[in-house]
């Protein structure tokens, strides 16, 4: 996936996020490199390593909150974020 940004007066800038076919994303991605006043990010998402880690580091600290080790979150605090 990639963030497609377009510059505005004073540096501020908007996002947008566009879905784009398989088949028309090299299209439509050289013609976006022709705008000067779009900056693009390419984001692909997490590496299947960076998951593997993380997921690691969560099975870790829920180890240590089941020993008491460490004091977790109520989950409903967690929602009240969102």
């Amino acid at each position: 996936m990639s963030t497609l940004t377009l510059d505005k007066p004073k540096s501020r800038q908007r996002q947008i996020i566009l879905n784009v076919p398989s088949r028309k994303y090299n299209f439509f991605m050289e013609l976006l490199k022709n705008f000067n006043f779009v900056q693009i990010e390419e984001n692909d998402g997490d590496s299947r390593e960076e998951i593997i880690a993380n997921l690691k580091e969560a099975a870790k600290s829920l180890k240590l909150i089941k020993e008491g080790k460490l004091i977790g979150r109520p989950a409903e605090e967690l929602f009240n974020e969102l």
